[in-house]
């Protein structure tokens, strides 16, 4: 069994497509982060969008293994207002204890990415060991691909070092 696993959380779609392909490149197990209550429709929208901006920690539910029987978890997030999804934050709040070396790939209209990043690290008290981010369009479009591919191939890297790679290594535009 890979030492990676990959948890994401979706409310359309993107960002578990985005963790597929990844999981599919890399050959590793992934996870999933639902909503106890569904965000469907125009109220929906709106939990979202308070969510990210009062920084609410939504009740979710998880299924997959145990993220410390792993050595890396790779946290897959849309940015919503600029900020960390709410049922990521939940998930990284409630599990923190339980999360080994983080790796976060963030999805997002344009921007929004690093601060999603920090607030991660935050919530754990140290860096994340990797992070990148891709626009809904790459992920849409396929272009994401590549990229994708050398992210996880440093993830599987980075398993035999201690030390966090800054963010900005990983940004959109570093390609």
């Amino acid at each position: 069994m890979s030492q990676v696993l990959v948890i994401s959380y979706s409310n359309t779609g993107t960002c578990r497509r985005l963790a597929q392909l990844l999981c599919g490149q890399q050959d590793w197990q992934m996870a999933e982060i639902l909503d106890v209550q569904p965000r469907s429709g125009i109220w929906g929208t709106w939990r979202c969008l308070l969510d990210s901006w009062l920084r609410r920690c939504p009740p979710i539910r998880y299924t997959g293994p145990q993220p410390s029987e792993f050595g890396v978890v790779v946290l897959v997030a849309p940015i919503w207002a600029y900020r960390l999804a709410g049922p990521m934050r939940s998930f990284v709040t409630s599990r923190r204890d339980q999360l080994p070396r983080v790796a976060v790939v963030s999805v997002m209209g344009g921007q929004g990415a690093p601060n999603a990043v920090a607030e991660i690290g935050a919530l754990l008290g140290r860096s994340p060991l990797l992070s990148t981010a891709f626009t809904a369009r790459e992920v849409e479009d396929g272009s994401c691909a590549a990229r994708l591919q050398a992210f996880g191939t440093a993830v599987e890297t980075s398993q035999n070092t201690q030390t966090a790679t800054r963010a900005a290594a990983w940004s959109p535009q570093a390609a």
